[in-house]
């Protein structure tokens, strides 16, 4: 059972992605909420999947081929 679930869309945003990601984590640490973390990234080309799956594995990550906009990005992570 999830209490909170996070959907992030991103775009050649790999720095803030990670600053984001990190800030979403720590403010979680002690919240006792389970929680499911969701990324779709929408065929970036600055290396932003790559980094979230190193630095972030726990994290739901779809790397999509194109670019699927805002509202596609999230769809496709509540599919």
């Amino acid at each position: 059972m999830v209490d909170l679930a996070v959907v992030i869309v991103t775009w050649n945003i790999r720095d803030l992605a990670l600053q984001a990601l990190q800030s979403l984590y720590k403010d979680l640490e002690n919240s006792g909420l389970a929680t499911a973390i969701y990324v779709v990234d929408s065929a970036s080309t600055d290396g932003t999947p790559e980094a979230i799956a190193q630095s972030f594995p726990q994290v739901n990550l779809t790397a999509s081929k194109e670019n699927l906009g805002f509202g596609g990005g999230n769809n496709t992570a509540l599919r």
